[in-house]
């Protein structure tokens, strides 16, 4: 998921560092982003949902490598991710800037004519808001229940990741379950299905360089579509019956998850936040005066 060199260096100095963020284990952003299963169905479900927006969908279309490389893709998203939320403020920094640079060179025409950037702090918020909500839904839908979040953990975790989405240029983010909603809805007229984002669609359910990436790729975005809401599954022209999402779906997705789980073992990257983090009370002590 993450592709090659984990980087361990961004998330294990310096020292004391507490992220740009300030994020710390046992926060929410750190539970829902460090639960593999739950950020891999959300993830796709992130990108099925994103797709409806048809600015960002002109922009992915006419500038993303996603069909030529969806795994590189993959690991590039993975990365961010887990820099901004696991590591150091100067890795954070780091991938972040890079990023901005990035938007400003992507930018055009969608097919209905009207233009777009990257950039824009309104599609930044889009983007955004739709991941987000996608991650958090995995998580609710497949960690083990005792570490699901309550109701105000939440709002706390929307919170949480809105810097980052500020960071980037984004304006107006929500930041509580209800603000998302809503904000969704206010979206809605806006939104809907170009010859785009069902392409794009039927080529993620369906991705894979192997039989075995095809197999479990498609029980996750199969599960995928049951994170989404019913009008945009409607709009992409998904009919999955809610027996067989909950049912079968979610129930496949379920083993496959522990499976994946079991086989990365321990986080790494999250070792190396933990003793960074831990590094502020040991630099404490050595810096204190002997008596």
């Amino acid at each position: 998921m993450h592709g090659g060199d984990l980087k361990l260096e961004r998330y294990a100095g310096p020292l004391g560092d507490p992220g740009l963020f300030g994020i710390a284990p046992g926060d929410p952003v750190w539970r829902v982003h460090g639960h593999a299963t739950g950020m891999l169905t959300g993830g796709f479900a992130a990108l099925m949902l994103q797709s409806l927006h048809p600015l960002a969908m002109a922009g992915v279309d006419q500038h993303s490598d996603f069909r030529a490389d969806p795994v590189g893709r993959l690991n590039g998203t993975v990365r961010f991710i887990t820099t901004t939320t696991f590591g150091s403020s100067p890795a954070a920094t780091e991938v972040i800037d890079l990023v901005r640079r990035i938007h400003t060179r992507v930018h055009g025409t969608a097919p209905d004519g009207r233009p777009y950037r990257a950039d824009d702090p309104d599609l930044l918020t889009w983007v955004h808001t739709a991941e987000v909500r996608s991650f958090l839904a995995g998580h609710q839908t497949y960690a083990p229940r005792p570490l699901r979040l309550t109701p105000a953990e939440c709002d706390a975790y929307y919170r949480q990741v809105a810097p980052v989405a500020e960071a980037l240029g984004a304006r107006n983010v929500p930041r509580t379950f209800l603000e998302v909603e809503h904000y969704l809805d206010r979206m809605r007229p806006q939104l809907h299905a170009t010859a785009a984002a069902l392409d794009s669609v039927r080529f993620l359910r369906r991705f894979g360089r192997t039989g075995r990436e095809r197999l479990v790729a498609g029980l996750l975005t199969s599960a995928s579509v049951g994170l989404i809401p019913d009008w945009a599954r409607a709009e992409l022209g998904i009919h999955r019956p809610a027996f067989v999402r909950t049912g079968w779906d979610r129930t496949l997705a379920t083993a496959v998850g522990r499976t994946l789980q079991w086989g990365l073992g321990p986080s790494q990257i999250q070792a190396a936040a933990r003793g960074r983090l831990a590094g502020a009370g040991e630099r404490g002590v050595e810096n204190t005066p002997s008596t």
